[in-house]
């Protein structure tokens, strides 16, 4: 083999060489590198909704002691002192629900006698599903006792063993003094103060005997009601139009119903 063959063989063999390494690269660059694998996020739960609970579509009157909370109190705002004819053991409260001058269901609680506990249940169960509106129905020692705070309020309570400068009977006969009278939307059934006659308390403005809101009325249901359960309504010589009671003077007293 001659020199020059030599040598044409060898670069033939390297360009050989080089173009099959080149070829082998480009293969190599040509395969597509696969994508890193994903990791999948869950999806978060929606927040469960906060809904309102339906309103109660019962009275549901509930008659319990008086608890040592609401006897101090009774007490401290003197609704209750000593020579009040009534006193813890003699009285009871009911936790009720009524509907409001805005059409919407309350719970309320008012304190009265043990003995007229059923016979009030049984009203206020009444004037539940007939939606008499009651404006506010508090224990009268949510205005510390004091009756023309609790009037002016448009509250209905009972039980108030009344100061002796306030509107009040006798303390021993009078039926709010025995927790056996209750005054139902004061605003709306104002009475006339013998005091300073013919001043209307809590105020003038609904003296008027025409049928209205929570307004009392000889002929309307609630007071055919208060009567066919033995109570009387404006016990008194003068207009008091959100009074009912068991009678002057007050004793120991049992529904026609019971």
């Amino acid at each position: 083999m001659s020199f020059r063959t030599a040598a044409l063989s060898l670069t033939v063999t390297v360009a050989l060489a080089t173009g099959l390494a080149a070829c082998s690269s480009s293969d190599k660059e040509a395969t597509p590198t696969p994508p890193p694998a994903t990791t999948s996020t869950p999806t978060p739960s929606p927040t469960p909704t906060e809904t309102t609970p339906p309103e109660p579509t019962t009275a549901d009157p509930v008659v319990s002691p008086i608890g040592d909370a609401q006897w101090q109190e009774i007490l401290d705002t003197d609704v209750w002192r000593e020579g009040c004819p009534a006193g813890r053991d003699d009285l009871r409260r009911l936790d009720v629900n009524y509907v409001d001058y805005d059409g919407a269901v309350q719970r309320g609680a008012i304190v009265a006698n043990a003995d007229v506990m059923t016979s009030l249940s049984r009203i206020f169960t009444t004037l539940f599903e007939d939606k008499f509106p009651i404006a506010r129905m508090e224990p009268v020692e949510k205005y510390a006792g004091v009756v023309d705070d609790s009037l002016a309020a448009n509250n209905t309570s009972a039980f108030n063993c009344r100061r002796p400068k306030e509107i009040n009977a006798p303390v021993l006969k009078s039926p709010h003094a025995n927790g056996r009278a209750i005054d139902i939307n004061p605003e709306t059934n104002p009475w006339q103060d013998p005091r300073c006659k013919p001043c209307w308390s809590p105020s003038a403005e609904f003296a008027k005997r025409t049928p209205g809101q929570g307004k009392i009325l000889k002929s309307n249901n609630i007071t055919k009601l208060f009567e066919s359960e033995g109570w009387i309504w404006q016990d008194i010589s003068v207009a008091d139009y959100m009074h009912f009671d068991t009678g002057f003077p007050s004793k120991k007293w049992t529904s026609p119903k019971d």
